[in-house]
């Protein structure tokens, strides 16, 4: 463990901060609560055009801080996740009652309430912006615990938006972060009563802490993306989406593609057309050499997440172009011994040839069995037949076709809902089987009338139960997590626990516990620090993004 990760293990102000940054955040979420629509919208849109003003400079900040990935693909997804998100939300309301006369029913959206957004270092700027607008579009309130080894521009982008939003009108306290991630801390977050939804994006030992906490969770399982390219298909198209895909951000996103999987009867032409797109084809014995540096004694060595293919090549002893953008690692069997049928966060693509299509699907069913169920896949053919047996086979919920699947399972360069959060539904074991989107952050409570038809439905034109009070909303009479004071050594002021005691309080339970025994919690929260703990561990590395 590095000793920035011991660091963090200890944090005697943790608890208190915790407390204080959700009693700030269950204020500002009962105010906001009672926005209308006209007035959610002033905040989303002034939120989202702050971020995208800033687009560039966060893109070239996590790139420096990080050291993952290339800053001119972080901007596209910058801009994706802030204006292009609300451009692609604008027509859907979150917002007002819903009246449905012929079912004699009445729908009222109750937002979230407090988000807790736990964010990776992979892609952690877009999903700050990603996760918050979500947020704010549903009138809920988040507060963002970003990874360690993007804290700093995960920080700033979120107090940016805050400010935005804000501004605008927002009660003070509907964004927070996290400045000085700790153990304790993250631990307070997320089994406080006051925490309604946990969202992880991230390593698995943090999305199986979200889920093992005991507060309602969303989190996604690890990709290991597919990709079929089938004698149908049209060549050099396949061959630059692909290299693009494969290239783009230095391949962090998790929705990019893993390994290549061609029919015999288009190989030679694809890798034709893949060595004019920049990708370097590896012999057998270079091949060897970069799959034991990427997984020495078996595992993904962090230390090539979001690196470029030359300086990969080049750590493996292998002399490659300096305009390479993909290394294509050719091996024969998909199998778990295998470790380039695994998913790789950098621009190594695998490659295998199959005699056919059919046997195409079963080495696909084959590579997410490895890894990467309910995750995504992709497929570039022009057979209709091909594409729905390729889809209806592969244990996934999203299968791109014909596009690069980073952007397309990512909802970028597709009509899918784009998202930095891609749920892996049943077949990974998420929550959700969808790419997140607002629905997420909001719940419906139905007021059913009785079906008998001599049984009048009322009238409710006209009839919003919230409207945004007049005049400025006062600010929050304490200060956010008291980020100044802390950092000029002041104790912070003692914060009332809430009326039910918080588990990490050290009571056995609230006081409408269904008979959680002292020891059981302790247990849980021994469980919950020791997942964190080992996610800390990785910090000369990056996570899932």
């Amino acid at each position: 463990m590095t000793e920035a990760a011991a660091d963090l293990l200890t944090d005697p102000a943790g608890v208190p901060r915790a407390r204080a940054m959700l009693q700030r955040a269950e204020w500002a979420a009962r105010a906001f609560a009672r926005y209308d629509r006209p007035a959610v919208d002033r905040v989303v849109h002034a939120a989202a055009q702050a971020g995208a003003a800033k687009a560039r400079e966060y893109a070239e900040w996590a790139v420096r801080e990080t050291g993952f990935g290339v800053a001119e693909h972080k901007v596209i997804k910058n801009v994706a996740c802030s204006t292009g998100l609300v451009e692609t939300y604008a027509g859907h309301d979150y917002v007002t009652p819903r009246f449905d006369p012929a079912a004699k029913m009445v729908e009222v959206p109750r937002p979230a309430g407090v988000v807790l957004a736990l964010t990776p270092s992979t892609n952690p700027v877009a999903t700050v912006f990603f996760k918050a607008l979500l947020a704010l579009m549903t009138r809920s309130v988040i507060v963002i615990s970003p990874h360690p080894l993007a804290r700093e521009c995960c920080a700033d982008a979120a107090r940016t938006l805050a400010g935005a939003a804000v501004a605008a009108g927002a009660p003070d306290g509907v964004i927070q972060v996290v400045d000085e991630p700790s153990v304790p801390l993250i631990n307070a977050l997320m089994t406080d009563d006051r925490t309604q939804v946990i969202v992880a994006t991230g390593g698995v030992p943090v999305v199986r802490a979200a889920y093992t906490s005991g507060t309602p969770a969303i989190g996604v399982g690890p990709g290991n993306v597919p990709v079929l390219v089938d004698a149908s298909a049209d060549l050099a198209k396949a061959a630059k989406r692909i290299a693009d895909s494969k290239s783009f951000d230095n391949s962090i996103l998790c929705t990019n593609e893993s390994v290549l999987i061609v029919e015999e009867a288009a190989a030679g032409t694809l890798l034709r057309h893949l060595k004019r797109e920049g990708a370097f084809l590896l012999d057998g014995a270079q091949a060897s050499k970069i799959a034991a540096a990427l997984f020495p004694g078996g595992r993904f060595d962090i230390r090539f997440v979001g690196k470029d293919a030359a300086w990969i090549a080049g750590e493996a002893g292998i002399r490659v172009p300096g305009t390479t953008r993909v290394l294509l690692a050719p091996f024969d069997l998909v199998v778990p011994e295998q470790p380039l049928a695994h998913e790789k966060l950098c621009p190594v693509l695998g490659l295998v040839r199959v005699p056919t299509a059919r046997r195409g699907i079963d080495a696909a069913r084959a590579v997410l069995r490895i890894g990467g169920r309910g995750h995504s896949a992709a497929i570039h053919s022009s057979d209709p037949r091909t594409i729905m047996e390729f889809g209806a086979a592969v244990e996934v919920l999203r299968v791109s076709v014909n596009v690069g699947n980073s952007l397309g399972s990512a909802g970028i360069q597709t009509n899918l809902p784009p998202s930095m959060t891609v749920g892996t539904g049943f077949f990974g074991g998420s929550s959700v089987a969808d790419n997140l989107r607002p629905e997420h952050f909001v719940q419906w409570t139905r007021l059913a009338y009785n079906s008998d038809p001599a049984e009048p439905f009322g009238n409710f034109s006209g009839l919003i139960p919230w409207e945004t009070p007049a005049g400025p909303v006062p600010p929050y009479p304490q200060a956010s997590n008291m980020a100044g004071a802390q950092r000029a050594g002041a104790t912070p002021p003692p914060v009332p626990a809430p009326a039910q005691p918080a588990w990490n309080a050290g009571d056995a339970g609230g006081a409408g516990d269904a008979g959680l025994a002292r020891h059981d919690m302790t247990a849980l929260r021994e469980e919950i620090r020791r997942l964190v703990i080992e996610e800390l561990s990785q910090l000369a590395g990056g996570s899932r993004g």
